[in-house]
């Protein structure tokens, strides 16, 4: 159980942070900067909890819980000493990537296959979910990045890729179940 008797520690004044590890890293550090866009992504989709509804706003819930084991999971370094942890850290699991894969195939069963890429926008849910794709596919860049230089949970880039993909097929939904995607129109404007 978490417990926040106060706000500031003053601990991070001189530019560093804590991670999950104890361990002090620098606030501008690849592994932050990862998880940190993770926390953006998470207030995006409370934003755009304000306009859904129903089993959208309730898969949105799932998701924001998802990205708090997201960053706790890439806040601690140090994997190949799970094994040996007496309370090992949290991570993603697989379960989590493969409840993505069966929401957004159940959208897709309903969506008419796209024959032209869609603009973002539409409905104003199917605006914020769009923003909210944008923003997961840079912490998945951001993670994959971190991953050439240290240890990344291989199920949380997986994670973080699906969910990009979800937020895409969701947004489609909003619009009136793709019926009213903004269509991108080649050259319509030379």
């Amino acid at each position: 159980m978490v417990v926040l008797n106060k706000i500031y520690t003053k601990t991070g004044d001189a530019g560093e942070t804590a991670l999950g590890d104890g361990a002090r890293v620098a606030k501008h550090s690849m592994r932050v900067t990862a998880y940190g866009t993770s926390d953006e992504l998470n207030c995006f989709v409370g934003v755009a909890r304000l306009t859904a509804e129903g089993a959208v706003d309730e898969a949105l819930s799932r998701i924001q819980n998802d990205l708090f084991d997201l960053g706790a999971d890439m806040c601690n370094p140090n994997m190949e000493k799970d094994a040996e942890a007496e309370y090992p850290p949290l991570r993603v699991a697989d379960a989590q990537v493969k409840r993505l894969e069966v929401e957004i195939d159940a959208m897709t069963n309903v969506l008419e296959p796209l024959r032209s890429f869609i603009l973002p926008g539409g409905s104003e849910l199917a605006a914020q979910l769009h923003v909210c794709r944008t923003v997961a596919r840079r912490a998945e860049r951001l993670s994959v990045e971190l991953a050439t230089m240290e240890s990344v949970n291989p199920a949380a880039v997986k994670y973080l890729n699906r969910l990009s993909d979800w937020f895409f097929v969701a947004a489609r939904i909003a619009n009136n179940g793709g019926k009213d995607d903004v269509l991108w129109v080649p050259g319509a404007n030379r």
